[in-house]
């Protein structure tokens, strides 16, 4: 969550960024992207960007601020969810946020595919509650239970201050996603079906994931997350590097070949 005051968020984003290295190297072959290969953007669906106002609202050099929208077609939702994933990876002085980083375009990317159906999965019954060590166990496929999520955000932030979650200001966006960190939102259904941590941790993974990922995936906008961590990318070689004794500092390129 976001530490409130600048020095505290400034040793935040420096501690986050050194003790996630391996979230990085991670990434590519991590749990949701990989399912998407291959997807034809032309073939889907699209639905005009809701237009924002701020909250680190915008885009980094290297990429479209509004690649068009596959899975969410509501304005509302995805805008509930990008200032979420906003309050996990927020923009401060060390480097933007995760709208800016294009990672809400990320996640409707993976949604829309295996990812968010759980094409890879058995989903058939029975169903029981699975333990805390088995992480996400549920009925519902991924994208029902982020749509799930959506909707009881937003009722959550009504219940607790009387408006939509993406109207909050920001502490009270933290206090909303505490709860459901701890397990104490209610989800409106039996934890059986659905469990609040759940979806945060799956939230949070998202975040992480659309912020390093390859900009291929629609995430990690103008190869910006990768700079703040010095990650070169997808290098095709380091023979010219590899005898140097001092540390190299590489422009990032992603698979496409691209360079920042």
């Amino acid at each position: 969550m976001a530490q409130k005051g600048s020095d505290d968020k400034q040793f935040s984003r420096r501690d986050f960024l050194k003790t996630t290295g391996v979230a990085t190297g991670g990434i590519i072959g991590g749990s949701l992207i990989g399912g998407f290969v291959g997807y034809n953007l032309n073939d889907g669906d699209t639905a005009s960007d809701t237009s924002g106002e701020n909250k680190g609202e915008g885009a980094a050099d290297g990429g479209s601020e509004n690649p068009g929208r596959i899975f969410f077609h509501n304005d509302a939702q995805f805008e509930t969810i990008s200032q979420a994933m906003e309050r996990i990876y927020p923009e401060d002085d060390m480097g933007p946020g995760a709208i800016k980083l294009g990672a809400p375009y990320f996640l409707d990317m993976q949604l829309a595919g295996a990812y968010g159906n759980n094409s890879k999965e058995y989903m058939k019954g029975p169903f029981y509650e699975g333990e805390p060590t088995q992480g996400y166990q549920s009925r519902l496929t991924r994208a029902e239970l982020f749509t799930l999520g959506i909707e009881r955000l937003d009722a959550e932030a009504n219940e607790a201050f009387d408006d939509d979650f993406s109207k909050l200001d920001g502490e009270d966006m933290d206090e909303v996603l505490t709860k459901f960190q701890k397990g104490e939102a209610d989800m409106g259904v039996p934890s059986a079906t659905a469990k609040p941590e759940d979806f945060f941790n799956l939230l949070r993974s998202a975040t992480i994931e659309g912020v390093y990922c390859d900009p291929m995936y629609r995430g990690n906008r103008g190869m910006e997350g990768w700079k703040m961590k010095q990650f070169p990318g997808h290098q095709h070689q380091y023979i010219d590097k590899i005898d140097s004794g001092e540390f190299e500092d590489i422009k990032p390129q992603s698979l496409y070949g691209g360079k920042s």
